[in-house]
């Protein structure tokens, strides 16, 4: 038997007017962990939608070669059926079923078309059993949180024999905790003798498991790297994704930090649904001109109920305190009046909440200050498209033109899309939620590029992130917060490497334990 479980042989594959691969080829061993790596738009998600046949036999060019036979899979069921299993980035869940249910769905547990409930839950509950999840298989997906509903797939996975595992960016939005438990989980199937392929753009977290790792760029396969032959510098990494030296992950920035432009006292959130808990507790803060402010706290802390809350109330109930920018009271009550009073919110979930998919480039740009391009109430197409042709310029929005559908792209250039709808806002205040999520090195150095430029311009802006580097790399304060409330202070210029750490532990330390302060100013 061949060592090698696939092969994939000079795959092209075209889309109109942009070619997405590139004679490509890409090798797995059987029992492997094989990253696959690369910016944004580099033909990750495609060239494994080829395989798994969301993309069929006759929409590509080339040869998959699967366990030695060469296999034309006309959908994605006919892969299933050979034992490879794709988990998106999207998680293919439906929130008010049971585990159970979502398990089997459309692969039943059934007698002469009968479910069989007490054989599903059985099955079920073995399966959680081995990916370490220990609820009930009757619990509703909707009460878990996104690290289990992860294994929820995985699981899903399991029940259908797999032998090639697919992950698309499985920790692009868990927490330490839950990532390192995946990854463990992963190690796991691998001595079992399950392949699986990783696209992550965590190199941190490659680097734990891979047992090889390829690089695509612009379409085309540039390099792998077997990493039993030794660790695999990040560097070298970083350099064959993006085409030359990244020397440093941040860019420079001399802050000049001015007046105090918007002040929050006594900000209290209740929950929309159970409004005797509350989600953001007692919370104030001041932002300065031209300062980046950043949030950092694990996931629950309520670091997204504060800013949703504080853009036009669109998230919680009974919210209580005042903000003021330019020390004026400022009505956020709505979200136009939020927007007319200066602040700009890019929002964590940009699927859902950020873009409309199915419109272009050109219909999103503008959608924040429609007035901008409209004469008499009538949006103006001619300027519609001058302006999104100027922002798809200035932030190197990469699409064959402002006509490209925004499902169409890759997960950065869609953040840069929401980032240009604020930008054209002209808002004095941007809160952006996680504007690096999911996103490579190099579209994440062309945002914080931007982030810098907009507070260099006297812009305020908030930062929050669950990556405690970035934070430390591109702020200059730090809030730390932890069930609801402000914890600790940190101005992040005195922050160190050793302190990077230090906090990073501080900030796990605190969400269980306490809620005294880490340092104050």
């Amino acid at each position: 038997m061949s060592d090698t479980i696939l092969e994939m042989r000079n795959i092209t594959k075209a889309f109109p007017g942009v070619k997405a691969l590139d004679d490509v080829s890409f090798k797995v061993r059987r029992g492997e962990i094989h990253a696959l790596v690369g910016e944004n738009g580099a033909g990750k998600s495609t060239l494994m939608k080829v395989l798994s046949g969301v993309y069929p036999h006759g929409e590509y060019e080339g040869d998959i070669v699967y366990d030695g036979e060469v296999k034309r899979f006309s959908g994605i069921a006919g892969s299933e059926r050979d034992g490879i299993i794709i988990i998106h980035q999207e998680l293919a869940l439906v929130p008010l079923l049971s585990i159970a249910e979502n398990i089997f769905l459309g692969n039943e547990c059934a007698r002469a078309g009968v479910i069989d409930w007490r054989e599903t839950n059985r099955r079920a509950g073995e399966l959680l059993a081995r990916v370490g999840l220990q609820e009930t298989p009757e619990t509703k997906v909707m009460h878990l949180g996104l690290g289990k509903q992860q294994l929820v797939e995985i699981a899903k996975a399991l029940s259908k024999e797999v032998r090639l595992l697919i992950l698309d960016e499985p920790t692009s939005s868990l927490n330490e905790k839950d990532s390192d438990a995946l990854l463990a989980l992963l190690k796991q199937f691998r001595e079992r003798g399950i392949s699986s392929i990783l696209i992550s753009h965590k190199l941190n977290e490659v680097s734990k498991v891979a047992d090889s790792i390829t690089v695509l760029r612009d379409g085309m396969a540039v390099s792998t790297h077997d990493c039993a032959a030794g660790p695999v510098p990040e560097d070298r990494v970083i350099r064959d994704m993006v085409g030359r030296p990244l020397s440093d992950r941040y860019p420079p920035r001399d802050p000049r930090i001015g007046e105090a432009v918007m002040e929050v006292r006594g900000w209290s959130v209740h929950h929309p649904i159970d409004r005797s808990r509350k989600v953001v507790d007692d919370v104030s803060l001041v932002l300065r001109k031209g300062e980046v402010l950043g949030i950092a706290g694990l996931m629950g802390a309520g670091r997204t109920e504060l800013a949703m809350s504080l853009f036009g109330q669109s998230y919680g109930s009974g919210i209580v305190g005042e903000a003021l920018i330019h020390g004026r009271k400022a009505d956020l009550s709505t979200v136009p009046r939020a927007i007319a009073a200066g602040l700009a919110y890019v929002t964590e979930d940009r699927k859902s909440y950020g873009l409309v998919l199915d419109q272009t480039i050109r219909r999103n740009v503008p959608l924040a200050n429609l007035s901008a391009i409209a004469v008499n109430g009538v949006v103006d197409k001619h300027r519609e498209g001058e302006v999104a042709e100027d922002y798809r310029t200035r932030i190197n929005i990469k699409s064959p033109s402002i006509e490209q559908q925004t499902v169409n792209l890759s997960g950065g250039n869609q953040q840069k899309v929401v980032l240009a709808k604020w930008l054209f806002a002209d808002s004095d205040i941007l809160i952006l939620d996680e504007p690096t999520r999911g996103i490579d090195v190099g579209a994440k150095f062309e945002i914080y590029t931007i982030i810098r430029d907009l507070a260099a311009s006297g812009k305020s802006i908030i930062v929050i992130s669950s990556e405690m580097p970035e934070l430390l790399g591109i702020t200059d304060r730090l809030y730390v917060m932890s069930k609801g409330r402000f914890v600790g202070e940190l101005p992040s210029n005195e922050a160190t490497q050793d302190k990077d750490h230090v906090l990073d532990r501080q900030v796990r330390w605190i969400e269980p334990w306490t809620r005294q302060p880490i340092a104050r100013r």
